[in-house]
């Protein structure tokens, strides 16, 4: 069975103290980095233990830090460790892309990508730029997001005109923002995706593949059905959780957050991002050449 895992460890820090992130610029105790390290490293060896594929299915990691991952060498050197392995589809992180490059090199470029947020007024819009230019040259799948403020347009309208074409820039609707219809179709003009994000979706008692293909681990190898849902379903170490795994409904009222409502098999996003759900790239194709699409 194909398993999607969405990783989530003690790490907590961020190099970025951005004013709508609560988790910006905090630090990390050196015993918090250690046991992150360590549960990190038993994450990946677990999943470099399990039957290559085809005969032990495929599994795809998302890993999804409250803080910055990829400025830990033990991040980066996971998503190279992962992406060699045969029973590993695709292996994602979401960054601020703040880190050096130059050791994707050695991750498969067919494996590995990224989901990387810029953050004006925390870095410079060259050098932010920059780093897209070596992921292209790398040949590294990406794609960029920023969160839709009214002081975001600018520099939002700037990046879709540097970013090469192919290279998808998606807007998050910002945590209790509401958008006027005109401030929506400016967004949409940018990302003709926006729409997904502008309202929650309403999700309780819809299927989702959460709990059945997709789930979530922690840093003790808890595994949930997602970040939203608390209820554990077992554990990875032990095995607990493969009894658990079963179509189910989600038990909360709205679910407004990408990683989360991608899953849900009401909306379409699995068609949209099929072959890059995990990085948030469309399939080829998917994007119209003008005006915003969505629910």
């Amino acid at each position: 069975m194909d398993l999607t895992m969405l990783y989530r460890g003690p790490l907590a820090s961020c190099d970025y103290d951005c004013p709508y992130c609560p988790f910006a610029k905090r630090r990390d105790s050196p015993e918090t980095l250690r046991a992150d390290r360590a549960a990190l490293e038993r994450f990946c060896g677990w999943v470099a233990d399990q039957p290559a594929a085809p005969a032990g299915g495929r599994f795809s990691v998302l890993f999804t830090p409250w803080g910055e991952g990829l400025v830990r060498s033990w991040y980066r050197r996971a998503l190279v460790e992962l992406s060699g392995l045969p029973q590993v589809g695709r292996v994602a992180v979401q960054t601020n892309l703040s880190c050096r490059t130059g050791w994707l090199a050695d991750a498969d470029p067919e494996k590995a990508a990224l989901w990387c947020t810029y953050h004006p007024g925390q870095t410079p819009y060259d050098r932010f730029l920059g780093k897209t230019r070596e992921l292209a040259a790398l040949g590294i799948r990406f794609s960029v997001g920023i969160v839709g403020l009214p002081e975001h347009r600018e520099p939002a309208l700037r990046l879709r005109a540097e970013l090469p074409e192919h290279v998808y820039l998606w807007v998050n609707a910002a945590e209790g923002h509401t958008y006027t219809d005109a401030e929506a179709a400016g967004w949409a003009a940018i990302d003709p995706l926006f729409a997904y994000s502008r309202h929650p979706h309403p999700s309780a008692g819809l299927p989702c593949r959460t709990g059945e293909s997709v789930v979530s681990v922690d840093g003790d190898g808890t595994v949930r059905r997602c970040h939203f849902v608390p209820a554990p379903l077992g554990n990875l170490y032990d095995g607990s959780y493969r009894a658990a795994l079963r179509p189910r409904a989600c038990p909360l009222a709205v679910c407004d957050c990408h990683i989360g409502y991608v899953h849900l098999e009401s909306l379409p996003l699995y068609d949209v991002f099929a072959g890059g759900v995990l990085e948030r790239i469309p399939a080829p194709g998917v994007l119209p050449s003008g005006g915003p699409v969505g629910p």
